[in-house]
C-alpha cells in the first residue's frame, strides 16, 4: 500500500543479482506510475522510463528539452510504487561532466535502480532518427567517469548508451563500447542495431552486460525475445510500447464517440473499474480507514 515493500537499495541488489544470473531481463516502459504496477503484476523483471515518453507525455518531441527536474520527479513517482527495479533514461546527462555528476545523484535519491548516459551532443534526438551526432570519445568517457564517480550505492548501475552505430559502422560502435566499459560502465546500450549479427558481435567484443531496443517503427527490427536471448543480449527495452498502444486506444475511443455518441461499443476493450481498483491495491486501504472501501463491485 501506498509505495514498495522494498527499499530502493534493495531493488539495486536485486537488480545486480538477476543480470549476474545471464537471463535475459524484459523491461516494458511505463508512462506513469499506474502502468508500472501493470508491468510489476503481469511478472516483468523490472519497468524501463524513457526519455522518448516522457516527452511525448508533456506534449514535446524527443530532442532533450525535458529537465532533470522533471525527469528525477516522474522517475520518483514510477520507482516508488512497485518493487521492480526501475531503468531510466538520463539522456545525455543534462549538461558537461559536473551536470552528469548531479544529475547521477538526484535520480539515485530519486530511487531507480539503473540509469544510461548517452554519447550524442546535445540537443540530442531518438536514437532511430537520421541526422544525429555524437561526441569525440574524450567527451564520451568523461561522461561516465563522472556518473561513476557521482554514485554513493555501489549497486546503482551506471549504463552508457552510445549511438555512433549509425555515422561510423559497427567496429566504431565496439571500439566505443570498449572504452566507456573502460571508464567504468557496469552495461552498454548500443543504439540502432540493425540486424542480430551486429548484437552478437558486440556481445562477443565485451566483458559486460549489453541492452537491445525493441522500439517500434525504428531501425532494427522488432526480434523476439529468444532471438534476443540466443545472441547474448542480457536486457531488453520496449521503450514506446505501451504509449503506443494506449494512445492508438485513445484514438480510437474518441472517433468511436465521435461516431456513435457513445462507447457503449468499447466496453468490452476497457479496464473495468474492478481490475483498476486490483490494481491499485483499493481495498488494502481500508485496514487505515474502514469508511474508503466499504462498498461492492459486481461486474
Amino acid at each position: 500500500m501506498l509505495n514498495s515493500s522494498l527499499s530502493a537499495a534493495a531493488k539495486r541488489a536485486a537488480f545486480r543479482a538477476r543480470l549476474a544470473t545471464g537471463e535475459l531481463l524484459l523491461l516494458p516502459g511505463a508512462f506513469n506510475p499506474l502502468s508500472a504496477k501493470l508491468i510489476e503484476a503481469k511478472a516483468f523483471d523490472g519497468v524501463y522510463i524513457s526519455g522518448a515518453v516522457m516527452s511525448a507525455d508533456l506534449g514535446l518531441p524527443d530532442i532533450g528539452l525535458t529537465t532533470l527536474s522533471e525527469v528525477a520527479l516522474r522517475s520518483q513517482q514510477i520507482a516508488r510504487v512497485t518493487d521492480l527495479p526501475a531503468l531510466v533514461d538520463a539522456d545525455t546527462g543534462f549538461g558537461e561532466p559536473m551536470n552528469v555528476a548531479r544529475t547521477v545523484q538526484t535520480l539515485e535519491d530519486a530511487g531507480v535502480a539503473a540509469l544510461h548516459i548517452e554519447d550524442q551532443v546535445n540537443p540530442k534526438r531518438c536514437g532511430h532518427l537520421d541526422g544525429k551526432q555524437v561526441v569525440d570519445e574524450v567527451t564520451a568517457v568523461q561522461r561516465i567517469r563522472a556518473a561513476v564517480t557521482a554514485r554513493r550505492d555501489e549497486n546503482l548501475l551506471i549504463m552508457a548508451r552510445t549511438d555512433i552505430r549509425a555515422l561510423e559502422g559497427l567496429d566504431a560502435a565496439i571500439d566505443r563500447a570498449k572504452a566507456l566499459v573502460d571508464a567504468g560502465a557496469d552495461a552498454i546500450f548500443p543504439e540502432a542495431m540493425l540486424d542480430l549479427s551486429e548484437f552478437a558481435a558486440v556481445r562477443a567484443a565485451l566483458d559486460a552486460p549489453i541492452l537491445a531496443n525493441m522500439t517500434e517503427f525504428g531501425k532494427s527490427d522488432l526480434f523476439t525475445t529468444n532471438q534476443l536471448a540466443d545472441v547474448g543480449v542480457n536486457m531488453v527495452i520496449f521503450p514506446v510500447s505501451l504509449l503506443r498502444a494506449a494512445m492508438g486506444a485513445a484514438t480510437r475511443a474518441l472517433d468511436t464517440l465521435r461516431e456513435q455518441g457513445s462507447l457503449t461499443s468499447m466496453l468490452g476493450e476497457m479496464q473495468h473499474r474492478v481490475d483498476l481498483y486490483e490494481l491499485l491495491d483499493y481495498a488494502s486501504y481500508q485496514a487505515y480507514d474502514a469508511d474508503i472501501f466499504n462498498f461492492d463491485l459486481p461486474r
